[in-house]
C-alpha cells in the first residue's frame, strides 16, 4: 500500500492480504460502488462466451497431460535451469516453502524459484490492511525485512503513514476505520521474474494487482483497483531469503473490461469470505 496518495503508488504498493498454491483458510441504485454495465458492441458477449469455452477446454488439456506425467522424478525436480525459461507459469515442482512466521510464508530455497517465491509472498503482507497499524506493521517489517533494513522503513513507513494520508484514503486520523464502512488493501501477485541472481543474492520483479478504499454505502473513497510492478532486492540471511530494499511502478496495466461495478455490500462480504494463499513460483 502506497502512503504516497490515494492510488497505492508509494514504498510498498498495492493493497493488502491474499496470499496461490493451497488455500488458507448486484446491485446499484444509489451505491457509490453500483454502476451499469457498458454495452457491448460487436458481438463482444458472444466473442467472450467463446473465450470462457476456449478457456476451459484448455484446462482440460492441461490437467489431462499433468495427469499423463504419472511419476516422472525428472519432470517436477527443483533445478532453476531452463525449464523455468521455457515454462514460466509452470509449478517447479519443488516445495516453495518450508512454514510460516508471524503469519507470513518462510523457509524459502536457496534457489531463483525460491527468491522469486519469497518476493510474490513478501509483497502481500506489505500491501495489506495491517500496514496501516504502526504495531502490524511493525511486525511484518520484521518478518520479511533484513535486518539492517528494518529500522530505515520503520523510520520512513512512520513519517508516511501520517493523519492526512489516513484521512486521504478515508480512514480516522488515527488510522482506523469510519463505524460503519470496511477498509479494504489487498495485494495479488501476478507473475515474477528474478532479474538478477548469484549466491545469497537475488532481485526479484513482482507484477502485481491490488484493492484500495473503503466499502460503505455512503463511501466517497470507494474500492478501486491499480496494477503495479514491486522490485525487491534479497538477501539470503539466517536461512532464508529476507527484503533488503523495495520499489515499485505503475503498470502493465490491462485495458478494463465491461464488468459492473460491484456494489459495497458484494466487495465487503468478498473480502470477507475469501481468504488468501501462499504464492509459489
Amino acid at each position: 500500500m502506497s502512503p504516497d496518495d490515494d492510488r497505492n503508488d508509494g514504498l510498498f504498493g498495492g493493497s493488502g492480504e491474499t496470499r496461490t498454491r493451497l488455500p488458507e483458510g448486484e446491485g446499484g441504485g444509489d451505491d457509490v460502488y453500483g454502476g451499469t454495465r457498458r454495452s457491448t458492441r460487436g458481438g463482444r458477449t458472444s466473442s467472450r462466451g467463446l473465450v470462457t469455452v476456449v478457456g476451459v477446454v484448455v484446462l482440460l488439456i492441461a490437467a489431462i497431460a499433468f495427469a499423463n506425467r504419472g511419476g516422472d522424478e525428472s519432470s517436477s525436480g527443483g533445478d532453476d535451469g531452463d525449464k523455468a525459461a521455457s515454462s514460466p507459469t509452470a509449478p517447479s515442482g519443488t516445495k516453495p516453502e518450508g512454514g510460516k512466521t508471524g503469519g507470513i510464508a518462510s523457509g524459502f530455497a536457496k534457489t531463483k524459484q525460491g527468491a522469486e517465491s519469497a518476493a510474490a509472498n513478501f509483497a502481500v503482507p506489505l500491501g495489506s490492511a495491517e500496514m496501516f497499524d504502526k504495531n502490524k506493521r511493525n511486525a511484518i517489517l520484521n518478518t520479511v525485512m533484513a535486518p539492517s533494513s528494518v529500522a530505515k522503513f520503520q523510520t520512513e513507513l512512520d513519517k508516511a503513514y501520517t493523519a492526512p494520508f489516513f484521512k486521504n484514503v478515508g480512514l480516522n486520523e488515527d488510522g482506523s476505520t469510519p463505524s460503519g464502512y470496511q477498509f479494504i488493501s489487498r495485494t495479488t501477485p501476478i507473475g515474477t521474474k528474478a532479474t538478477a541472481f548469484s549466491e545469497g543474492k537475488a532481485t526479484v520483479e513482482v507484477w502485481c494487482g491490488g484493492l484500495l478504499g473503503l466499502a460503505g454505502e455512503k463511501s466517497t473513497k470507494p474500492v478501486t483497483n491499480s496494477w503495479f510492478t514491486l522490485t525487491m532486492e534479497l538477501a539470503w540471511i539466517d536461512g532464508d531469503w529476507k527484503a533488503v530494499t523495495h520499489s515499485q511502478k505503475d503498470g502493465p496495466t490491462p485495458v478494463p473490461g465491461d464488468d459492473r461495478a460491484s456494489n459495497s455490500d458484494e466487495i465487503a462480504k468478498a473480502v470477507e469470505g475469501y481468504g488468501g494463499f501462499t504464492y509459489a513460483r
